[in-house]
């Protein structure tokens, strides 16, 4: 009864936070999308469960990141689980975002590795915001500072 509560409890926390909470199993596949995870990628949780993490995995990053999955899954340890990630993903309907996450190891009552938990953070808007900034800056110098100016 305790751990149905717990697992009721943790299922209560997905869905309350404004954050994406995605976990896939030791095979990659997603066994838990919450609601803002449904916002940010677009796919709801009927076409995400059960799928593999490739469905947000950008092609040319898929090979970097299913490395790190299976070094982690097989070790048990991440390096990022104090650390922000920054990386491209998917969008249901193709657009790339731009998202922040932190990652975790889901752990059974042995101990063992059972899965991997993202708390994603769409950061596309910001993302857009800085790169407008950086080139509004640019601009400026280079009006500032003729010599600063491209050919």
């Amino acid at each position: 009864m305790a751990s149905t509560r717990a697992s009721d409890h943790a299922a209560g926390l997905a869905e309350a936070i404004g954050d994406a909470v995605v976990v896939s199993d030791p095979e990659g596949a997603i066994t838990v999308w919450n609601a803002a995870a449904e916002r940010i990628f677009g796919f709801t949780a009927a076409e995400a469960l059960g799928r593999s993490l490739d469905l947000i995995t950008p092609e040319r990053h898929r090979r970097r990141h299913w490395d790190g999955y299976a070094k982690t899954m097989r070790t048990g340890v991440t390096h990022y689980g104090a650390e922000t990630l920054r990386v491209p993903a998917l969008h249901k309907d193709g657009r790339q975002l731009s998202i922040a996450f932190t990652v975790g190891m889901v752990r059974d009552a042995s101990d063992r590795v059972t899965g991997i938990v993202a708390v994603i953070r769409d950061e596309t808007e910001r993302w857009a915001e800085e790169k407008r900034l950086r080139q509004r800056v640019a601009d400026l110098e280079a009006i500032a500072d003729p010599a600063r100016r491209e050919p």
